[in-house]
């Protein structure tokens, strides 16, 4: 009989913790690193312990290490599913990354670096701006923004490529109180008007264009065709950064110049005191069905949260010594290389990284551009020491060959982490192998738009990790698998990932739809928070997140998840890179259907689908088997490096028309071509 619990057959996950070894943490003098923030496995599970026993003695003492303009009066209030953290208090996001360190005289060390991408044969752009730069610049941008009109409180709509006044725009917005609403710059003018109406925002910031790969993308011509799809009069302003010198109308009355606007104004700004459960930002994610979903977070819990996260899961030590303008602070340089307009960026670029005291890199362009070795030569001359990026990227590295990152000197990585979507084990041992040179502990991170930070990952030098496992809780979450009623399962088993009690950067609702907000995060598990995920644990107790219980397939009464079949695919040496999902079986009832990318050498041919099929039954079983094997030569992604699975299951399922959103595709020429392809 058919086990009914998701991730019962645990298969080629299994399979990697049977003949894979778990790396113990390296020594910090192995890593370069000057010490690990905690010392051992045994400091970590009291840390947890208390954390979890009493939680507002732990986070009072976090939020100790911060900045509050006004003290709170209780740690937590929670009436589910309803959270309040640091009840009454007053505290500023931008006053913490950037005039908390001016006053603790580092306003001269570095808070930003940011690089443009560069043309072919070009220097690359850099700049460097000091927190004192910071201060006055978002002081000035946060006086324009006042200046037309904005209040605390007001959503404004950013959608800017990757450059230094994105940041300032945000940390701008967030001085004063302003609400800010960050669209990914990939987003179609469809997908900005929906988000600016939903907002009611009536100010937009942008560029004229941003660099990718050499090319402009048009973002201001895309936040016209924008306007022109809303009611007359929505928009009332629009700032204008000229990046690219492209030609760009400007309609009087409404569209300003940045630079006009920010040279006339005062750098006299105060940080706005802010309520903690003030909303800081709305932040819309997209799903198959439906509107996309505004996020909210506020100020005080989610800066807290993202602060810890980001010193102890990376390692974060900020210089102490007297001040200096250096990018190199005690060695270190963090950077993570999604893009602002996803969350990852919100908390992993700015507000959780800055407070710190640790540089941040920003980067502009595409990681081959101008050639595949783009962002080790990064690397290598910016030094950096913490490295955060997606699985999708870390397998397109390992496509184009180790000769790239070989050809420069990584040895100032200390801490390399994995974001996005679980990372199959053989791309994990690649990482550890080719770009940590097998002594950097790699921090394979689960969390989501609406946790705004870690909730399940390892700490560097303490945890031992197990390649395709994010392993265990961070502080203040309580984890656990759970079945359809809510009941805790025991270690060893598959079923739904639920989260028991509230820490400080959960999401405070869905904007505008407090149905939704209750029916998708807290109606599947009563009195849990139900991420959508499905998980196991082994022995260990370690966390495998199986992806989307949307993703686990019932394949002839047997679950399987998607990143299982993934997993045993890319342990194949003739395959780079794979996505699974389900489709219709008029015998099993789903099928499984892959789409699998060859590495070099490697033809596609139908004895390699054959063997790819028995390879997966061996693997798992014959019943992982996949029904159907499509060869392709890219998968379709998002610009920031997630494959979009629900567009898989679309042609998977014999579509001929796409019919869901692709405003975030990267590139539909390769959907086009895979509905093109031939079956298996």
């Amino acid at each position: 009989m058919a086990d009914s619990q998701p991730g019962s057959q645990h298969g080629a996950i299994d399979s990697v913790l049977n003949e894979t070894r778990v790396f113990p943490p390296p020594a910090p003098e192995r890593a370069g690193t000057p010490r690990w923030l905690v010392s051992s496995m045994d400091e970590y599970r009291a840390m947890h312990a208390r954390s979890i026993e009493d939680p507002e003695a732990f986070w009072a003492e976090a939020a100790g290490e911060l900045h509050w303009f006004e003290p709170w009066s209780k740690v937590l209030e929670w009436s589910l599913p309803d959270a309040k953290w640091f009840v009454g208090a007053k505290t500023n996001l931008c006053y913490n990354c950037v005039d908390r360190h001016v006053e603790q005289w580092r306003g001269e060390h570095i808070g930003i670096v940011w690089e443009g991408e560069p043309m072919p044969g070009g220097e690359p752009e850099v700049c460097r701006l000091s927190y004192a730069q910071l201060q006055t610049e978002t002081a000035k941008f946060a006086n324009v923004l006042k200046g037309r009109g904005v209040k605390a409180g007001d959503v404004v709509t950013i959608y800017m490529g990757m450059v230094p006044e994105l940041a300032i725009a945000v940390l701008a917005c967030a001085r004063i109180g302003a609400v800010h609403s960050v669209i990914f710059g990939g987003f179609s003018a469809q997908a900005i008007a929906d988000r600016v109406v939903d907002a009611s925002s009536k100010l937009i910031i942008t560029c004229d264009g941003a660099w990718r790969r050499g090319k402009v993308v048009p973002l201001k011509q895309n936040v016209d065709d924008a306007i022109d799809k809303l009611d007359a009069n929505t928009v009332e302003t629009v700032i204008v950064l000229k990046r690219c010198g492209n030609q760009v109308s400007r309609a009087d009355g409404r569209d300003v110049d940045w630079h006009e606007q920010t040279n006339a104004a005062s750098d006299d700004c105060p940080c706005a005191p802010l309520d903690s459960e003030h909303m800081s930002f709305l932040l819309y994610t997209s799903g198959s069905t439906g509107k996309p979903k505004g996020i909210q977070h506020t100020v005080g819990g989610f800066m807290v949260y993202t602060y810890l996260t980001s010193k102890y899961v990376f390692n974060l030590i900020p210089g102490l010594d007297e001040p200096k303008r250096d990018d190199a602070q005690n060695g270190q340089v963090f950077w993570c290389t999604a893009d602002v307009g996803w969350i990852t960026g919100h908390s992993y670029i700015i507000y959780g990284i800055m407070p710190t005291g640790v540089p941040t890199l920003m980067y502009e362009g595409a990681p081959n551009f101008p050639g595949d070795d783009r962002f080790w030569d990064i690397v290598q001359r910016h030094k950096v020491t913490q490295f955060y990026t997606a699985p999708t990227a870390i397998r397109a590295f390992m496509k184009w060959g180790d000769k790239h990152p070989k050809k420069h000197d990584l040895s100032s990585l200390q801490v390399l982490g994995t974001v996005g979507e679980p990372i199959n084990p053989e791309a994990w041992m690649w990482y550890h192998r080719v770009i940590g040179g097998e002594t950097c502990p790699i921090v394979d991170t689960w969390w989501q738009t609406e946790t705004g930070g870690h909730m399940l990952t390892p700490l560097p030098g303490v945890t031992p990790t197990k390649p395709g496992s994010c392993t265990l809780p961070f502080f203040g979450i309580d984890a656990a698998i759970v079945n359809d009623q809510g009941k805790e399962l025991p270690k060893g088993s598959g079923g739904l990932l639920a989260i028991r009690k509230p820490w400080p950067s959960m999401l405070r609702g869905i904007f505008g739809d407090r149905e939704r907000f209750i029916e998708t995060y807290w109606s599947k598990l009563p009195g849990m928070y139900f991420p959508g995920d499905g998980a196991h644990t082994d022995s260990d107790g370690y966390f495998w997140i199986m992806g989307r219980v949307d993703d686990v397939m019932n394949v002839s009464g047997h679950r399987l998840g998607t990143m299982e079949v993934e997993s045993a695919l890319v342990s194949h040496e003739s395959v780079v890179e794979a996505a699974v999902v389900g489709m219709p079986h008029e015998i099993k009832g789903t099928g499984i259907a892959a789409f699998v990318t060859l590495g070099n050498g490697f033809d596609p041919t139908d004895d390699l689908k054959a063997a790819l099929r028995e390879h997966v039954g061996k693997q798992i079983g014959a019943i992982a088997k996949p029904d159907q094997i499509r060869f392709t030569g890219a998968l379709p992604k998002t610009r920031s490096g997630k494959i979009m699975r629900r567009l898989l299951r679309s042609i998977a399922a014999g579509e001929t028309l796409v019919t869901q959103d692709t405003s975030t595709l990267e590139d539909y020429a390769v959907v086009a071509k895979l509905q093109e392809s031939e079956e298996g």
